[in-house]
């Protein structure tokens, strides 16, 4: 399990996840070019992204029944050439309706992958490395992020509208080819764990992964911390930057820049974290919903258009709540038994995206709103109106926050009746100060 063969297999899930990353967050930087291209208000243009998101959070579960039964292999090859369907739909679409139909293929073949990159890591790695492994994954996967940003805004910008989407396309199919020809599912000699079978088996299976408390608060956990940081790169981000903000491109590309390095600086951190301290996981999750609320709250709060110092701290903050989410497929894991994983981390992965396309669609009906009202004096995507639009943040963390803390008694219960005490934070850094002291007390034997 720790051959080179499953770096290999690793290596190409997280090929797969960058390309999809790719693919799902390509449209938060043509969304000025989109606006023109389809003659479409912000209601419109955000419709392109709700519904792409619809498409995937409401695959989520099913995908992950499905994953359970015919392996990770299918699920990831299917979701690259739907991918590469939708990006190639788009390159000559001119119209909405022909618009939205690529950003639905590009969603369905998105939600197919990353639950299915996920299922791997437990398969082929000892359980002591997947904590990181999959933080590593989701840190590798937003790479796709950048190459949106730089390389795909710039064919975008130099060639066109549809040259760019060829190359998003292309992209999908080199990732068929390698998956086909090199991923596998299991290391050789392995038995496969065998899934539900039929309705009512999938359905049992369904019903024990969402009972299961564990479940749940990885759901609330995803939906909380990781919806903040989608809004921005897949959407508004881009129209805050440029219009409200008064940035240039080169000036917002760097921005995103920062926004992955941040990811792929935290990722580690969080991953190491997790697998030190267990029984922290949650008090890590709310401890980020914290640093974005303030972080929010700082920028739509300053006085003008924000110093650009102010700004970037926004965009690291919102970078480590894209691992700080990964915590919520660790709560998967870890409650759930290996037939089943597949199962309940779609279920936890529908919290986020769920989250992040009721955002998406608010912030966009609340700037048409005060556009029609007058309040934006002309301007769609003024300073003012992103002010009021963008506080639609502070009431999707305010109810995840509540939900996580309802259920995290539960899990607490749960676990004290298995024999599982989690002290109370302080006592337990008050403990482990303690025990630092003693050991360095303790002469060596040396």
């Amino acid at each position: 399990m720790t051959a080179p063969r499953a770096w290999l297999i690793w290596s190409i899930g997280i090929f797969s996840y960058l390309v999809a990353v790719t693919q799902r967050t390509s449209f938060g930087v043509v969304g000025l070019e989109a606006t023109e291209r389809f003659h479409a208000s912000a209601s419109a243009i955000s419709f392109f992204t709700v519904l792409q998101l619809l498409v995937y959070a409401g695959l989520q579960i099913p995908v992950g029944v499905l994953v359970d039964r015919f392996g990770s292999r299918a699920m990831i090859a299917g979701g690259a050439l739907l991918m590469g369907l939708g990006q190639l739909q788009l390159a000559f679409a001119d119209s909405v309706p022909a618009g939205v139909l690529g950003r639905v293929l590009v969603g369905a073949g998105d939600a197919m992958t990353f639950i299915s990159v996920i299922r791997l890591i437990p398969l082929w790695f000892a359980p002591a490395r997947v904590p990181l492994l999959t933080q590593l994954t989701g840190m590798s996967g937003q790479l796709g992020q950048l190459l949106s940003v730089v390389p795909f805004a710039f064919i975008l910008h130099t060639a066109g509208w549809t040259p760019a989407f060829l190359a998003l396309a292309g992209f999908s199919g080199v990732a068929v080819v390698l998956v086909v020809l090199m991923l596998q599912d299991v290391p050789p000699g392995t038995p496969r764990q065998e899934a539900a079978k039929g309705l009512r088996a999938t359905g049992v299976s369904l019903s024990r992964a969402w009972k299961q408390p564990g479940t749940r608060l990885g759901m609330w956990s995803h939906f909380t911390i990781q919806f903040s940081g989608t809004v921005f790169a897949m959407t508004w981000g881009y129209p805050f930057l440029i219009s409200a903000q008064g940035l240039d491109a080169g000036t917002v590309a760097s921005l995103m820049s920062l926004y992955v390095a941040g990811a792929i600086g935290a990722g580690p951190l969080i991953g190491r974290f997790v697998a030190r301290h267990p029984l922290r996981r949650s008090t890590m999750v709310l401890l980020l919903v914290g640093a974005t609320a303030a972080a929010w709250a700082a920028v739509l709060l300053y006085p003008g258009r924000s110093p650009l110092w102010l700004l970037a701290v926004l965009i690291v903050v919102l970078a480590i709540g894209g691992p700080g989410s990964m915590i919520g497929f660790d709560f998967a894991r870890t409650f759930n038994p290996a037939h089943r994983i597949g199962t309940a981390t779609g279920i936890v992965n529908v919290g986020g995206f769920f989250a992040a396309l009721m955002a998406i669609y608010l912030i966009g009906a609340v700037l048409d709103i005060l556009n029609s009202t007058g309040f934006s004096r002309g301007e769609l995507y003024g300073l003012e109106p992103f002010r009021i639009a963008l506080c639609v943040h502070f009431l999707l963390l305010g109810v995840g926050s509540v939900a996580m803390l309802v259920v995290r008694r539960k899990v607490r219960r749960q676990m004290a009746a298995q024999g599982v005490v989690v002290p109370p934070l302080l006592q337990a850094m008050a403990q482990q100060r303690r025990e630092r002291i003693a050991r360095r007390k303790t002469p060596s034997r040396d």
